[in-house]
């Protein structure tokens, strides 16, 4: 017992608050012997500007004073200084009130005229108490820090798998190599007009980096063909939408990110593939990257024409309202248009 007193005294500091000042000078002459280093308060008010400017481990509390009960000064204590602890001190008459206190938040309670022994005992308990609770608090800090480092960790390897997988494609497909990136930004800056969270930004981020992915399954042949492709060409290039799902399933978990690269080729009206949804059946995220792909297509040099200007592609993008494009989401587009006139 008496070692441990000795650390907890060696450096607790214990602010004693207590409306008579020989109370006050008491308990500091005695506790102050101990090897506490002790502040005093004569009210409540006086108390509470004590804790504000000094660093407090315990405080003796008076439960009966002037102006403001030790009772209120409590609950101001556990509201901003936490990691204070209190023991209240009272009368006989206000033992109830004090056992009310330690459901508030106290951690013990001592009785008038105060035996310094019991005191001591008291003190010597709270202390390790708040010790036992600073440490448990740390540790779990500690546990969350490794948490947080371990998910850093993984999302970085995800996201290296994810890049790896791009730049396949772009070494298979000439038109690919930049698309992705640019579609990315595009999207980004409509969700971002669009206010949404960091996390929503995040997914369409993602989609917009792989949702093309699936093109990775299909001919070189057809990928970089200069003319038109024949009809069942254009079936292998509508199957890399699914084939991009099944590829992205065992390394993304997120299902609004593997809807964004199934549905990016849907249209508004319904005419869309792989699954010909309807406007409502379509996620905002796909329509999103359906509005960023068709306005990097149009901007961008293919092998059977060259990139159209930007007022050509906005009026494009006007007349794709309603059929192709998400009217609401065009609109936001020509507005991002409008404001940085550069994607």
């Amino acid at each position: 017992m008496k070692n441990r007193l000795e650390n907890q005294t060696s450096k607790a500091k214990v602010l004693i608050v207590d409306d008579e000042a020989t109370v006050r000078e008491v308990l500091t002459r005695k506790l102050t012997g101990h090897g506490y280093h002790c502040t005093t308060a004569f009210d409540g008010n006086d108390a509470l500007k004590k804790l504000k400017n000094n660093q407090i481990d315990l405080v003796l509390l008076d439960i009966s004073m002037p102006q403001k009960s030790g009772v209120e000064v409590l609950k101001e204590i556990r509201d901003k200084w936490i990691d204070t602890a209190v023991i209240m001190v009272t009368a006989i008459a206000d033992v109830e009130t004090a056992i009310n206190a330690m459901k508030l938040g106290a951690y013990d309670y001592v009785i008038k005229p105060i035996d310094l022994d019991v005191l001591l005992i008291s003190i010597d308990r709270a202390l390790e108490k708040r010790r036992l609770l600073l440490e448990n608090r740390a540790y779990q800090l500690y546990l969350e820090q490794k948490v947080k480092e371990q998910t850093d960790r993984i999302r970085q390897s995800f996201m290296n798998s994810i890049t790896a997988l791009a730049t396949a494609l772009e070494a298979k497909d000439a038109y690919t190599k930049g698309h992705s990136e640019r579609v990315t930004r595009i999207a980004v800056a409509i969700a971002e007009e669009l206010g949404f969270s960091h996390e929503q930004i995040d997914k369409i981020r993602l989609a917009g980096l792989v949702h093309d992915i699936g093109k990775i399954g299909i001919s070189e042949s057809i990928l970089n063909k200069p003319g038109k492709l024949t009809n069942e060409e254009f079936e292998f290039v509508k199957a890399h939408c699914e084939l991009g799902q099944r590829i992205l399933h065992p390394i993304v978990q997120d299902n609004e990110i593997l809807d964004m690269v199934l549905h990016h080729h849907e249209r508004y009206d319904g005419r869309g593939y792989p699954h010909g949804l309807s406007a409502q059946q379509i996620s905002l995220g796909a329509r999103i990257l359906a509005i960023a792909d068709a306005y990097d297509a149009m901007t961008s040099c293919r092998p059977y024409r060259p990139a159209l200007s930007l007022e050509a592609v906005c009026a494009e993008l006007e007349k794709g309202k309603g059929t192709q494009l998400d009217p609401a989401i065009v609109d936001i587009l020509l507005k991002v248009i409008s404001k940085r006139r550069k994607l």
